[in-house]
């Protein structure tokens, strides 16, 4: 074989190696997300809208996927706000919100998020002392919000996020 020869073939050679490379990479960057994407789990769902909120414009709950968020809770009992200030009305507000959540297939353990409405912040300790009593730690996060007013009067409202 004549130096030229030796020269021509490397060089051939190494622009084939070269492209040939160039090819495989090309297909690998448009076959990767394909890939990856016939692996990934979808979890996200349609909601599904639970309860009618009765003669109120609102679900009792919205079931998204294994989360269930509720709609706010009051301190109702046989169509009434209970008697008894704060302590009696978040007593019955995590009562109702413990009936939902059976309700709907969850227990209070699987409660991630919490949110209270007082219209006293006053109320916030003897609101606390009913609410550690009714949860078991580890606690859901939560926030806590003075408001001016309230449905029907009532002096607290919570509404949770459960997932499973």
């Amino acid at each position: 074989m004549s130096k030229f020869t030796h020269k021509a073939t490397a060089a051939l050679s190494k622009a084939f190696l070269v492209g040939a490379c160039s090819l495989g990479l090309a297909i690998s960057a448009h076959a990767a997300p394909e890939k990856a994407a016939a692996n990934a789990t979808m979890t996200k769902s349609a909601p599904v809208f639970l309860g009618d909120g009765g003669e109120y414009p609102f679900s009792s709950a919205v079931r998204v996927g294994d989360t269930l968020y509720m709609s706010g809770q009051l301190g109702f009992k046989d169509g009434e706000l209970v008697e008894g200030g704060v302590a009696a009305e978040t007593k019955q507000v995590l009562d109702n919100i413990n009936s939902v959540l059976l309700q709907y297939g969850y227990q209070k353990s699987d409660l991630v998020k919490c949110m209270a409405m007082l219209t006293d912040i006053d109320d916030f300790a003897a609101f606390n002392e009913v609410y550690k009593t009714e949860l078991a730690k580890p606690y859901p996060v939560r926030s806590a919000f003075a408001v001016k007013d309230l449905a029907v009067g009532a002096s607290v409202e919570v509404e949770c996020i459960a997932a499973k």
